[in-house]
């Protein structure tokens, strides 16, 4: 591993609210316990889901709660030579195949499947050529047999271990509408940022078997990973902006960070200013995560 570098890697449908708060501390803590870079990528790769002057807004936030990255932001939507260059290349190898399948066949295909492959998200109708269909989208070939499974030790969640043949299937790598998938995004744009650690919520915990495969396909190297639980309503749904997730609240930042903080399990006492609970909170995540050099 080359010096640690994190990231933190928000999409702007919205106002940042706790729970995106909640992963954007625990990565910074991590770099700063490193004594790591830090930088914010803004994953606008969605352009169907982008809300107007969100970016503006996350890093505006940021930097009134003192996380300020150690260089200048990163925006997706500017990167699609890079994820063309990397898909190209995927092409060549063999590992990309075009799909004409629709949602709809899909799940049609799934009802009628033999029980031991109901668990597929996709059953591979494409695989072998598109049988009269119009390419949509364009899909990554996952292994089958022993080779399907992928495994790695999350610095949070312990041992994970995931049977991409089974459990997810070829997955799709360039959307129907043209748009790139978020799991190409992430892997080129992590590899050429020289990403070393990767913080981020339990919710993308899923996709990490995936992004580590690819990571394979490619050639690059694998990140750590830490998955940190994700906050939830009361309704005990992930809180977001379709759950009722509300703006923070930036009149008192260290009271909003050290709510933050005691989700990530940090009881930063007394602070009574942005950089007191810093130092407070880094030396805390220090002791469970990794000291500073």
């Amino acid at each position: 591993m080359n010096a640690y570098r994190g990231r933190f890697a928000p999409s702007p449908t919205g106002p940042l609210h706790i729970g995106s708060l909640v992963a954007a501390l625990a990565s910074f803590l991590d770099a700063r316990a490193h004594r790591g870079a830090w930088i914010v990528r803004i994953e606008d790769v969605d352009g169907p889901r982008t809300v107007a002057g969100a970016d503006d807004d996350i890093l505006a936030t940021l930097a009134h709660l003192g996380m300020q990255p150690d260089g200048p932001p990163v925006w997706q939507s500017q990167r699609h030579e890079a994820y063309d260059a990397a898909f190209e290349r995927l092409l060549a190898a063999g590992f990309v195949y075009p799909c004409g399948c629709t949602r709809r066949e899909i799940a049609d295909s799934l009802l009628n499947t033999h029980t031991r492959h109901a668990t597929l998200a996709y059953p591979g109708t494409c695989r072998d050529g598109l049988h009269g269909r119009a390419p949509r989208a364009w899909r990554l070939r996952v292994p089958d047999g022993d080779a399907a499974r992928v495994s790695f030790v999350d610095r949070w969640q312990g041992l994970q271990s995931q049977d991409l043949a089974t459990e997810v299937g070829d997955f799709v790598l360039k959307r129907a509408d043209g748009q790139w998938a978020y799991q190409l995004a992430v892997v080129v744009d992590d590899d050429e940022a020289g990403i070393t650690h990767i913080v981020r919520g339990a919710d993308l915990l899923d996709s990490t078997a995936r992004q580590i495969y690819l990571q394979q396909c490619l050639g690059v190297v694998t990140p750590q990973y830490l998955h940190v639980p994700v906050v939830t309503n009361e309704d005990g749904e992930k809180l977001s902006k379709q759950t009722g997730a509300q703006a923070l609240d930036l009149d008192d930042p260290v009271a909003t960070l050290a709510t933050a903080a005691r989700h990530l399990e940090i009881d930063v006492h007394s602070a009574l200013s942005l950089d007191a609970f810093y130092s407070a909170a880094t030396a805390e995540w220090a002791k469970r995560f990794g000291r500073r050099q």
